[in-house]
């Protein structure tokens, strides 16, 4: 039976074939939890301790012995690769829309390629190739759109049509597809049986293996990991990570000091058949059909198929769940829709006889990515979990990634999207993530447009104006779970097509957009931006001072009342975080970060700033409500509210002051706005929120002032040039890369972190640099957008990618933000990038697969500015974030 085939796949083939190992663990094992005896006892000591002998911890495991790392014990509950592990359906993709998640897909597939013969475990590992079906022209957008992103990537990948899918795999039914995608390098894997490879190659470099043994809770001193309780006893360790899959939540939970790790199980229900009469080939390529909502792949001459559908079935809310996971009840019922699509699919199965529905457990997340990084409020823990049904194709990968985190204090590429710092205390509701996962597991194969959000989980952290918003027409989005405002719906608009308009091409929002910028330019407009992360940071002494100044790049030792646009890096030079920092005191000063940096932000300081009763930092983003003025007029409505003089020569750029307005005291005003548009934002406690936005709003009547959303925004930082963290800056981008130096003081006379590494940037010269691109010959209402992601061509090579784009209503052309890379042509080696070598290329954006011309700048268009701005404005063109 399939039960005995997938049994056999996690016990008897890879103890039989590794008699040390089976003397090191019990003869004997049973599909009973009971204990058994150990032969060998637990360490009392170890650098490392890893939970979970499933995929991700035998691949975490791995990768640390292969690094160096000797010292490493690896616990399970219950056998190892008995988990989701061993469910899995074994599918090894590339095909994935997040750039991280491609990249952790292809090293897992090269990795599984050669595990076999460095283990000498069979692994399965089959290059069939994959094709995924689009039944709609949408989806076939979506589909061209990753494929450009692959054959960038030097992944093979080409779009086919439906005449060509019955060619590779001639049970198909083509009627209703107008194309498809194909991999043909994407592979299938016995996934315990990698897991097993993983830990063998483990084994053997010196990690040591420990199955029947249940982690209790982590222990953690002065927020430092310092060891792990475990039903066989205590082992001391500087490091460990959770890699306990579904049980990750209630392992984070368990101790003293709770780590947050934000995900739920779902069902997953898979399908498995007998050999078809004439076995179907082993080289079949396996087929994916979103659409349908369905995967299809050949398993011993059968078939194995499963799916995502729209009403999932969450499991395990309130936190029971078995020791090793079972073949849960079979649902024909809520089977039955995917059966009925997988029949469509492939009508001659009419006849087939079904083996077996298996029922196992995934875990989701709240966002559909998964899980890694350090715990915010505990150093030395480490979480890897979350796969959201990839585990397998991220495995080898994710495994990579989070070693060289643990080793080198970073790894090798961007893993923000992944961090598990982009979640708060607040993703860790059980009603929330019960909630968030019926809606996650449908959307894995539902058509995901630019800007979309999520339904579930909403309305948690809100401004005191959101009502008031509300009811004006405003249109929501989330971050890091606040409300922000998209744009406002003017009256008499179709709210019902406005809430529908999901494309690749021009939105139905364009000129509403359009007519909010219009007013920031012209008159004045209003912005809440309250979800902006808010820090204050005081001393008795000097203690704040001397701490930020070796924490930021720019310099702080400013006058009372001035703002500082500044970075905080990382040793490499990086951006940690990109930040504002007025100065309100002496001792005092007020940092202004932007929205998802709230735990990320917290935990960089907090690891970083000296532990002195003398110094604090308190997060008071709860306490301020942000109303952000933008447009000429901004400084008549302002002068009128507080009767003081708000012109540049009373309140220059740049600048912080408490002041009164309207009723209301202890407004702090700032004369930045971050769209390089002249105007203020103001900080408002709280309780005045309400007051002041309302005389705001009709002391501003006179000027035309009106309500805008950050999709206007977004519209005036890009035609700016601004960069804002998290979509152009990263952790691997640095100030000299982005044309950022005015907002680093080499010679400030105190050190800073990251110093050393852009005075060596400085005299060796970068290896990317941020470019403005402004689309050429790109019809706005006929074309495809661009939003990001987009392949970037010089002289037709390719040089990077876009970072984000949007439209601009004062140039009438796209303009696409990105970082431009120059390889070597014969060994593809990186070299470093000069103006001239900007400047003298002839550029195309990629937008799936159709490629426009471009033009390639490197400042932002004088043009746009409608005054003349002084030096110490100029330092505003490089801030902005959303």
């Amino acid at each position: 039976t399939a039960g005995m085939f997938l049994r056999l796949l996690s016990d008897i083939q890879w103890r039989a074939a590794h008699p040390k190992w089976r003397r090191m663990t019990s003869s004997q094992r049973s599909t009973s939890t009971t204990a058994e005896p150990h032969p060998v006892a637990l360490p009392a000591q170890a650098q490392i301790v890893i939970c979970g002998g499933g995929i991700m911890g035998t691949s975490v495991a791995y990768h640390l012995s292969k690094m160096g790392w000797k010292d490493i014990v690896l616990l399970e509950q219950g056998r190892l690769a008995a988990g989701t592990t061993r469910f899995c359906a074994g599918i090894v993709s590339t095909a994935r829309p997040v750039s991280i998640e491609r990249k952790m897909a292809h090293y897992s597939n090269k990795l599984y390629q050669q595990l076999e013969q460095e283990t000498g475990v069979q692994t399965g590992y089959m290059k069939t190739g994959s094709i995924s079906l689009a039944q709609t022209q949408d989806r076939l957008i979506s589909l061209k759109r990753i494929a450009s992103s692959l054959n960038v990537m030097g992944i093979p990948c080409e779009i086919i049509s439906p005449k060509k899918v019955v060619q590779l795999h001639p049970l198909i039914n083509i009627h209703d597809l107008v194309g498809a995608m194909y991999v043909p390098e994407d592979a299938l894997v016995s996934s315990a049986n990698v897991s097993l490879a993983l830990a063998t190659a483990a084994s053997q470099n010196g990690v040591q293996i420990h199955e029947r043994t249940s982690v209790s809770h982590v222990t953690v001193q002065k927020g430092r990991v310092t060891g792990v309780e475990t039903d066989r006893g205590r082992i001391q360790c500087e490091y460990f990570v959770n890699c306990a899959g579904q049980w990750a939540y209630e392992l984070g939970h368990s101790g003293e000091e709770p780590v947050h790790i934000p995900l739920h199980a779902c069902e997953h229900f898979y399908l498995l058949t007998h050999p078809l009469k004439e076995p179907l080939s082993s080289s079949l390529p396996t087929i994916v059909d979103p659409d349908g909502r369905i995967y299809i792949r050949n398993w011993q001459g059968g078939i194995l198929s499963g799916g995502f559908e729209k009403n999932p079935k969450p499991l395990f809310t309130e936190g029971r769940n078995q020791l090793e996971i079972q073949n849960l009840q079979e649902d024909w019922d809520h089977f039955g829709p995917l059966l009925s699509a997988l029949l469509r699919r492939m009508p001659g199965l009419e006849a087939l006889q079904i083996m077996q529905l298996v029922n196992c457990p995934e875990s989701f997340t709240p966002d559909m990515r998964c899980i890694m990084g350090e715990s915010p409020t505990a150093r030395g823990y480490f979480v890897l979990a979350g796969m959201n049904s990839a585990g397998i194709s991220y495995g080898g990968g994710a495994g990579k990634f989070l070693a060289e985190w643990i080793v080198n204090g970073y790894p090798s590429e961007n893993v923000w999207p992944l961090d598990l710092k982009r979640f708060g205390t607040l993703q860790s509701s059980r009603t929330f993530l019960r909630h968030r996962v019926m809606e996650v597991m449908p959307l894995m194969y539902d058509l995901k447009v630019p800007r979309w959000d999520f339904q579930t989980g909403r309305q948690l952290r809100t401004s005191p104006l959101y009502d008031r918003l509300d009811a004006q027409g405003a249109r929501w989005m989330e971050k890091h779970g606040f409300e922000r405002v998209k744009y406002f719906v003017p009256p008499g608009k179709d709210l019902l097509d406005l809430d529908h308009s999901k494309t690749f091409y021009k939105p139905d929002w364009f000129d509403i957009v359009g007519s909010e910028v219009k007013c920031c330019k012209e008159a004045v407009c209003v912005i809440d931006m309250s979800s902006f992360t808010k820090f204050e940071i005081s001393s008795t002494g000097d203690q704040a001072l001397e701490s930020l100044q070796y924490l930021f790049s720019n310099d702080l030792d400013v006058p009372v009342g001035h703002v500082v646009h500044t970075g905080m890096l990382n040793e490499k030079g990086g951006y940690e975080n990109d930040c504002s920092i007025a100065r309100l005191s002496k001792r005092s000063f007020f940092m202004i970060s932007p929205t998802d940096q709230q735990v990320h932000c917290w935990a960089w300081l907090k690891n970083r700033l000296p532990d002195d009763s003398n110094l604090t930092m308190e997060d008071v983003t709860w306490k301020y409500t942000a109303l952000n003025l933008i447009g000429p007029r901004a400084v008549d409505v302002l002068s009128e509210l507080s009767y003081a003089p708000m012109t540049a020569e009373h309140f220059p750029s740049l600048f912080c002051k408490e002041m009164s307005v309207g009723y209301a005291n202890g407004i702090r005003v700032m004369s930045i706005t971050h769209t390089g548009e002249p105007g203020f934002v103001l900080y408002i406690p709280i309780e005045y929120a309400l007051h002041v936005y309302n005389e705001v709003m009709n002391m501003g009547q006179k000027y035309g002032i009106r309500n805008a959303g950050y999709y206007a925004l977004r519209s005036l930082r890009i035609e700016k040039f601004f960069a804002f963290w998290g979509q152009d800056l990263d952790a691997f981008t640095t100030p000299m890369e982005c044309g950022r130096e005015f907002q680093v003081k080499l010679e400030k006379g105190i050190q800073f972190l990251g110093q050393e590494a852009l005075l060596e940037q400085k005299q060796n010269g970068v290896y990317k640099r941020f470019t403005m691109f402004i689309l050429e010959d790109h019809d706005t209402d006929m074309d495809l957008w661009p939003w990001w992601g987009e392949p970037i061509f010089r002289n037709g090579r390719y040089v990077g990618k876009t970072t984000s784009s949007a439209y601009s209503y004062t140039l009438e052309r796209h303009v696409c933000l990105g970082f431009v890379h120059h390889f070597d042509e014969k060994t593809g080696e990186e070299l470093v990038v000069t103006p001239d070598f900007i400047n003298q290329g002839e550029y195309e954006i990629d937008i799936a697969g159709q490629r426009f011309q471009a033009k390639a700048k490197l400042y932002p268009f004088s043009s746009l500015f409608t005054q003349r701005r002084r030096k110490d404005e100029v330092e505003l063109s490089g801030y902005q974030r959303e």
